[in-house]
């Protein structure tokens, strides 16, 4: 099989450099400082299950890949609707893709702060997807160097609860590589089960500079948390769901992952943009949607807004 990974931020060059250490037919796109230091050293990967490299094909042009089977999209969720409409040329008859992304995806359900205009769904047929969650923690050290913290475990499924044959291809594939890599028949409730600690960890690192570990023995923090996952959990259950796990749940493994910052955290100390609309912005809309209130969640989203904005 032919593996695309759009995108070789701290996920994607992991996952890239696991595959290509395995052997396995990958190629990561990417650009700046993260092209240049992988075209000349490769990905570096330093991890308490030890280090090591690979050197997995990259390149700058997408039209350069051609058609592959599996296209991993491993950028932020803010950058897929400029990245989407250029990927018609590694997409084939029947190239599926993974969407990695944090929040709700744009293909879980029409939401403008995601998917403005409907440009993503429009480049990406649905029959396509393949949804995913990331449950590893990394970031950049520098570039071409990927710090794995934990975990190796990414969950996949199909939108429609189905079990299908290209997710076991998929899921081999990444077992092949080291990581875990189990099929749910219930990605959309895993999702929002992730959705639950993103929303309220990443907005209040972004604030507060504090990792997860620091934000869950904060017992005034821990309770701002609690009442931002109970009201995207009272927008899950609007849209028909029940999820797997509880708060407490929730809470007790965001503390378990340790002093680790956040994705969005990291974002904030770099730099760069934050996928505040698709992991906040996005369960907002959802509730204007739905007529919940979420003073907790606009109150939080409204000063991390403000604060990237300042920053």
């Amino acid at each position: 099989m032919k593996f695309v990974v759009a995108g070789a931020g701290a996920v994607g060059a992991f996952t890239g450099a696991a595959m290509a250490r395995a052997g396995l037919d990958v190629t990561l796109f990417a650009r700046g400082p993260q092209l240049r230091a992988i075209e000349e050293h490769g990905v570096r990967v330093i991890s308490p299950d030890g280090d090591f490299e690979a050197r997995p094909q990259i390149t700058g042009d997408l039209e350069s890949i051609g058609p592959a089977d599996v296209v991993f999209l491993a950028v932020k969720a803010h950058s897929l609707p400029q990245l989407a409409p250029r990927l018609g040329c590694v997409l084939g008859p029947e190239t599926c893709v993974v969407s990695l992304q944090n929040g709700v995806p744009w293909w879980f359900t029409p939401i403008e702060r995601v998917d403005p205009d409907g440009v993503i769904a429009a480049a990406i047929e649905a029959r396509r997807v393949v949804g995913s969650l990331v449950y590893f923690a990394t970031e950049i050290a520098e570039p071409g160097v990927v710090r794995h913290i934990e975990g190796h475990r990414i969950s996949i499924g199909e939108p429609d609860g189905t079990r299908s044959a290209r997710c076991r291809a998929i899921a081999e594939a990444l077992h092949a590589s080291g990581l875990r890599c189990p099929i749910t028949t219930h990605i959309r409730e895993e999702i929002w089960v992730k959705i639950l600690g993103n929303a309220a960890f990443n907005p209040i690192s972004a604030l507060t500079g504090a990792t997860l570990a620091r934000m869950t023995a904060d017992a005034d923090v821990a309770a701002l948390a609690r009442a931002i996952m109970a009201e995207a959990e009272c927008v899950a259950t609007r849209l028909g769901m029940k999820l797997p796990v509880s708060i407490d749940q929730r809470m007790a493994g965001a503390a378990k992952v340790g002093e680790h910052k956040t994705s969005m955290l990291q974002d904030f100390e770099a730099g760069r943009p934050l996928e505040l609309e698709a992991v906040v912005g996005a369960i907002l809309e959802l509730g204007d949607r739905l007529g919940v209130a979420m003073p907790a969640t606009r109150t939080v989203y409204a000063c991390t807004k403000l604060r990237a904005a300042l920053r």
